[in-house]
Parts: C-alpha cells; structure tokens; sequence
C-alpha cells in the first residue's frame, strides 16, 4: 500500500514538473539543466539557500517565491518532499489560473 502511494506521489510530482516546464518555457531550460543527476551536488545547496531564502523573506531582495523554488529543487533529491511539493504546484497552478481569469474578466 505504501508503495504504491509512494509510486502516485512521485509519478504526480513528475507529470507536474513537467506540466510547470511545458507552460514557462523561460524556465524550461534551467530546470532541464538543473534536474540532471550530475547537478545534484549543486542542486541541494541551492535548494537549501532558496528555502532559508524564503524564511526570511521580510528582507528586502529576498522573497516568498524562493520558498515554493527551493522545495521544488528539493523534492527532486528527497522523495517524500515529492507528495506535499506536487499538490504545492497543484495548488499555485489553480491559484493562478483563478486570478489569471478574475484580471482578464475585469479588464473586458
């Protein structure tokens, strides 16, 4: 049972990661890069420094986008990051397709 959650969660993060580069294809090339094995040692401290980034986001040039991006770098490396950072893209993709409908609908 519980591998077969573990299998969903990783498959969802996956489909996800790949949904985020198909729909911004600015970052598309970064996170190719960044997502390969031999980054890995590079990946994890950038990852940390995003997360403690996003902390302490009240600082002026850090912000709360750091946080979702190094989770993101994370989850890569860290399997059981890849179910809470999968419904995490779910979550902000909803939420900025609501917003994105609500300023297009008030512009018309």
């Amino acid at each position: 049972m519980q591998l077969s959650s573990t299998r969903k969660a990783r498959a969802r993060f996956q489909r996800q990661f790949r949904i985020l580069r198909q729909e911004n294809p600015r970052i598309a090339r970064g996170l190719e890069w960044i997502s390969k094995k031999r980054w890995r040692p590079v990946r994890v401290p950038v990852a940390f420094l995003l997360v403690l980034g996003g902390v302490f986001s009240i600082l002026p040039i850090l912000g709360l986008w750091m946080l979702p991006a190094g989770l993101l770098l994370l989850a890569i490396d860290i399997p059981p990051l890849q179910r809470p950072v999968g419904r995490l893209i779910v979550w902000i993709r909803v939420l900025l397709r609501r917003n994105g409908n609500k300023t297009t609908a008030r512009k018309q």
